[in-house]
């Protein structure tokens, strides 16, 4: 049976600006994300994105590259002291569910559904190495490759190796920032590889993925913490 995943409504305002993030409320597509099992890559150790997954997903493989990031979320995890409050981001998709007094639910609904929070490196062929993960229905990818690669051919390496996680037929979900060339987090300013719109789609094509959904949303506001011009967000599914 088929299930739903979401995208974001590029029609709405933020209902909510997050420290770092700004959530809108999503739309959805029904009949593209099919399967029980999802795997995270994305920046950092945000999980906000995966508080709707989690409705259909059950069992999710959370991968970072970072170990700050895995002690982090690990934290968030197992409610240990210290740990990062994502109250408002589930009190957010409590009410675009329509659950405004469950949040805690929501909270507790995802948290049930990370099975492993694992270390991954794209310098391996397999990137979870030596873990052998199952092929997953579903892949989602925020960010990562934007500030993992410095050229199209570390792009193009990188994003097959994504792509090998996928089950035939599995569907990724990919967030991408349009024309970023760095980021600056605590002070400190990290490159970013500046890509195009035509260039994901590309990408993908090149690499045998079929596009079943695209939108982008232009900036809104500037700041200094990093210049993207456009969030660009695509699925696309693996051949059979």
């Amino acid at each position: 049976m088929g299930t739903t995943f979401f995208t974001p409504n590029f029609q709405t305002s933020p209902v909510l600006q997050g420290p770092k993030t700004a959530y809108t409320k999503p739309k959805t597509r029904e009949g593209q994300a099919m399967g029980n099992f999802l795997i995270d890559l994305s920046i950092g150790s945000f999980i906000h994105h995966l508080y709707s997954a989690s409705n259909f997903f059950k069992e999710m493989v959370v991968l970072k590259s970072n170990e700050k990031c895995i002690m982090e979320l690990s934290r968030w995890l197992h409610d240990r002291t210290g740990a990062y409050d994502w109250k408002h981001a589930s009190t957010v998709v409590a009410e675009l569910e329509d659950k405004r007094d469950q949040h805690q639910n929501i909270e507790m609904r995802l948290k049930s559904s990370i099975r492993q929070v694992l270390k991954c490196n794209f310098e391996q062929e397999n990137i979870t190495s030596p873990v052998e993960l199952p092929l997953a229905d579903c892949v989602v990818s925020g960010l990562l490759l934007d500030n993992i690669c410095k050229n199209e051919d570390e792009y193009m390496k990188n994003l097959e190796k994504i792509i090998q996680l996928l089950k035939p037929g599995g569907q990724l979900l990919l967030f991408s920032s349009i024309d970023k060339s760095y980021m600056i987090v605590s002070g400190e300013r990290f490159h970013s590889f500046k890509y195009s719109e035509n260039f994901v789609k590309n990408a993908f094509d090149k690499l045998g993925l079929i596009i079943d959904y695209c939108a982008v949303q232009r900036r809104r506001s500037m700041n200094e913490c990093n210049d993207y011009k456009a969030i660009m967000f695509t699925a696309a599914h693996k051949g059979e």
